[in-house]
């Protein structure tokens, strides 16, 4: 299985969540992980936006920020770049997307057009996943 994960999934991976145990189920099955490049900026910011928040200590932010690190080194990761941006186009003309979230739809229907088979799109934002079922992605969790 292909595993397209945006930033909301991929930080359920290294914090304790709902959902977590679903996403990392997933990740143990999937043949690839694939995310877009602006992941890796809005997960960190994420980490420590927890970690002040929540009063998270450094080392533990470290552990989950040097974990997060590695497994970045093993994603296909889509660029932004002239060809993504065709596509981001075509998404926000016909879905009322933020900036990332169009990024992420865009990139993952890019991988799904090139590795169609077993893909699963996964996010926790229901505006973006609306989208990504109406452009004929499997998504989880499913829509209500």
């Amino acid at each position: 299985m292909i595993l397209y994960l945006d930033t909301s999934a991929l930080v359920k991976r290294y914090l304790k969540e709902e959902y977590s145990n679903e996403v990392i189920s997933r990740w143990e099955k999937a043949e690839e992980i694939v995310t877009s490049s602006v992941a890796y900026a809005e997960t960190m910011a994420c980490f420590y936006r927890k970690k002040r928040e929540a009063e998270l200590s450094h080392k533990f932010i470290g552990k989950i920020a040097d974990l997060f690190r590695m497994d970045w080194k093993s994603f296909i990761r889509v660029e932004v770049n002239d060809e993504l941006n065709q596509y981001i186009d075509m998404v926000v003309e016909k879905h009322p997307l933020r900036g990332f979230d169009a990024i992420h739809l865009a990139s993952a229907l890019i991988i799904h057009e090139k590795l169609p088979e077993d893909f699963l799109f996964v996010c926790f934002d229901h505006r973006l996943a609306r989208a990504a079922h109406e452009e004929g992605l499997m998504a989880f969790p499913p829509e209500s």
